[in-house]
C-alpha cells in the first residue's frame, strides 16, 4: 500500500500547492487558464481512446454505464457530497469545487497506471510505476487546483479507495483485469475525459459523473465478448 500512500499525499501537497497559487492569479488569467487546461485534458482523453482494442465495447460500455448512471443519478450524489464539503471547507462557493473533484479524480483514476501499477504492488510489491504516477499526479494536482480551487484536493480520497481496493484485491482482480480489459477501460474513461475537457473549455455541460459505470462495465464485455 505505499505506493498508494505516497500518490494519496502527492495529490494533496499538489492541491494545496496550487491552491494557494491561485489566490495571487488575477480571474481573468485563472478563466484563460482553465481553458487552456480544458483544450490540454481533451487532448489527454483524444490520446486513451485509441488504446481500445474493440469500439463495439467502447460503444456499449458507454451506453449501458450512461443509462446506469442516470438512473442512479451519479451526479447528483457527487454534487450533493461536494457542496456540503464546499460548504465545510471553501469560503468562496464558485461551484468549482464539485467540478475540480470531478475533473481529477477521472484523471488521476482513468488509465492504465492507476491499474496496472495497483496490480504490480498487490502481487510483487513493485511500487515503481505508482511513483511515477505519484509525480505526474502532482503536478497535474497543481495545475487543476490553481483553476478549479480545493476541491481537487478531495479526489485523494478517490485515489486512495480505488487503488487500495485495486492492490488488496489483485490476487482476484488479476484474471479479470488483463490487459484488454485495462485498455478497454482506459478507453471508455478517456471518452469521459473528452467530456471533462469540453466542460472545462465552457463548450457543454455534460453530466460526465453519470457515465462513470461505462468503466466497470468495459471488462465485463470484455470477458463476455471472449466466450464467442
Amino acid at each position: 500500500m505505499l505506493g498508494v500512500i505516497v500518490n494519496t499525499i502527492a495529490v494533496l501537497i499538489g492541491s494545496f500547492a496550487g491552491f494557494f497559487i491561485k489566490k495571487g492569479v488575477p480571474v481573468r488569467i485563472s478563466d484563460a487558464v482553465m481553458k487552456v487546461l480544458g483544450a490540454a485534458v481533451l487532448c489527454i482523453g483524444i490520446k486513451g481512446v485509441f488504446e481500445g482494442e474493440n469500439t463495439l465495447i467502447m460503444i456499449l460500455s458507454l451506453v449501458l454505464g450512461t443509462v446506469l448512471g442516470t438512473i442512479i443519478d451519479i451526479d447528483k450524489g457527487i454534487n450533493i457530497v461536494a457542496e456540503k464539503a464546499e460548504n465545510k471547507f471553501s469560503k468562496n462557493n464558485d461551484g468549482k469545487f464539485a467540478q475540480g473533484f470531478l475533473s481529477a479524480t477521472l484523471l488521476f483514476c482513468v488509465g492504465s497506471m492507476a491499474v496496472v501499477g495497483s496490480l504490480n504492488a498487490g502481487i510483487s510489491g513493485d511500487n515503481q510505476t505508482l511513483y511515477a504516477k505519484s509525480l505526474l499526479d502532482m503536478i497535474s494536482a497543481v495545475m487543476l487546483s490553481s483553476s478549479m480551487g480545493i476541491g481537487v484536493a478531495l479526489s485523494a480520497v478517490t485515489v486512495f479507495v480505488y487503488q487500495g481496493v485495486i492492490v488488496l484485491a489483485s490476487q482476484l482482480l488479476v484474471p479479470v483485469l488483463n490487459s484488454s480489459a485495462v485498455a478497454e477501460m482506459n478507453c471508455a474513461g478517456s471518452v469521459l475525459i473528452m467530456l471533462i475537457g469540453l466542460n472545462l473549455m465552457g463548450i457543454g455541460k455534460f453530466k460526465v459523473a453519470n457515465g462513470l459505470p461505462a468503466i466497470l462495465f468495459a471488462p465485463i464485455l470484455v470477458y463476455i465478448f471472449s466466450l464467442f
